[in-house]
């Protein structure tokens, strides 16, 4: 009987997902968004809506800010995506230590396709698995242009990000998708490594750089991450679910963070 009860938890443990943690649902979107984690992808956490739409979800991954393996640590606009539609894996479990690398962002992309199929998964045939976007920021930025080179991503962006040396532009050649730079402005560390990048990518790939006059940490903290969180949301749901209006944002002459805003834009090869 004993030797029952402990199959019986270890196969539980195997098929089941974890309950939410313990956070709030948020985010602006149609769907309230919260976080969990698994066994099967021990080193994440991962943000849906709270009750999964009857639409597919797309997959977001997300490499945080220093590398650092803590799953919550930009919690307020990882919700905000996920509460629009989407599955957003990020890097580390909720409060972790340590560090990551973008080997991680490649482990979230595969768990996900695989759990779109696994039988006992909460998450069979609720996933777009033809529909991957890789974040990250600052040196999370740097995971996501490696693991970018993957040909299953369709879009990628990069937070307050830019290649530190010359001497790995060569990653630059592998990006092969749409990509967005989002800084904070001059008196962001990493802004002129991002206007580098931009100036080095691919011909004719597809390419947005926007700057708001915040510095290195952005808007992250705010509510449902604040500005970041309002134009990433739109990036995402252009690239990777075809909307229109949140199109409008980013391309056309009278693009909707063109004037009147506080952000400096460019792009090249949108039309």
């Amino acid at each position: 009987m004993r030797r029952l009860l402990v199959l019986l938890l270890i196969v539980t443990a195997g098929l089941s997902v974890a309950s939410p943690a313990q956070a709030a649902p948020g985010g602006s979107g149609p769907y309230a968004a919260d976080y969990e984690t698994t066994i099967r992808l021990y080193n994440h956490t991962i943000y849906r809506p709270d009750t999964l739409p009857a639409g597919l979800l797309p997959i977001v991954v997300w490499g945080n800010g220093a590398c650092r393996a803590d799953g919550t640590w930009f919690e307020n606009i990882l919700k905000e995506f996920a509460s629009h539609g989407f599955l957003v894996i990020a890097n580390g479990r909720p409060g972790g230590t340590g560090s990551t690398d973008a080997d991680m962002l490649i482990d979230a992309i595969d768990w996900a396709i695989a759990e779109n199929t696994r039988l006992a998964s909460r998450y069979r045939g609720k996933i777009d698995t033809t529909k991957v976007a890789v974040m990250g920021q600052s040196c999370g930025g740097l995971e996501a242009v490696e693991a970018s080179a993957d040909s299953r991503v369709d879009t990628s962006v990069f937070w307050n990000s830019g290649l530190l040396s010359d001497r790995n532009n060569a990653q630059l050649t592998r990006l092969h998708a749409p990509v967005a730079y989002f800084t904070g402005g001059p008196d962001d560390i990493a802004y002129p490594n991002a206007v580098d990048d931009y100036g080095r990518l691919p011909a004719g790939l597809p390419a947005f750089l926007g700057h708001l006059p915040v510095g290195h940490y952005g808007t992250f903290a705010e509510t449902n991450g604040g500005e970041y969180g309002r134009v990433g949301s739109a990036w995402l749901r252009w690239q990777l679910k075809g909307d229109q209006s949140a199109r409008a944002l980013f391309t056309g002459p009278n693009c909707g963070l063109c004037s009147g805003t506080r952000w400096t834009v460019t792009s090249k090869n949108l039309a």
